[in-house]
């Protein structure tokens, strides 16, 4: 057989789908899903930091740091552990908040449970109460 004969039996070349398929659908695959968690966490932190900055969550957690009987119940420094829980809705100058905050001190630990909502701009508190976990006890921080 000569060289003529041998190159119209050869098989065509594979395209480059052909050639590279094997490696590119589990890349393409792991690239999605690494992207569809990476989303997925940009969300979580920018809500978690959105909540962080609202007015419910400085004034309540500021009301649980200086409260002398929440103080000798958790110790000092108390930091605000964990996530967050619950919502936050505003609307132009009116919204809701229903928020638990986790909260750790030397002593033990607690959560901040504030209830309240935004008219014309400015927010009044139905509940703000935190719940010591060693103790069971519950105190009113909207009463000093």
């Amino acid at each position: 057989m000569n060289q003529l004969e041998e190159h119209l039996y050869q098989q065509p070349r594979k395209n480059w789908w052909q050639r590279n398929w094997k490696w590119f659908v589990p890349t393409g695959c792991l690239t999605l899903i690494a992207l569809v968690v990476v989303f997925i966490i940009t969300i979580f932190f920018a809500v978690t930091s959105m909540m962080k900055e609202s007015t419910p969550y400085i004034e309540s957690y500021e009301a649980a740091t200086t409260n002398s009987y929440v103080i000798d119940r958790l110790g000092e420094p108390i930091e605000q552990t964990g996530m967050i829980q619950g919502n936050i809705s505003i609307t132009n100058n009116d919204g809701e908040a229903d928020i638990f905050i986790p909260l750790k001190g030397p002593k033990g630990e607690g959560t901040i449970h504030v209830i309240a909502k935004k008219y014309n701009g400015s927010w009044s508190y139905d509940k703000m109460i935190i719940s010591i976990e060693s103790t069971k006890e519950v105190i009113d921080l909207l009463e000093e």
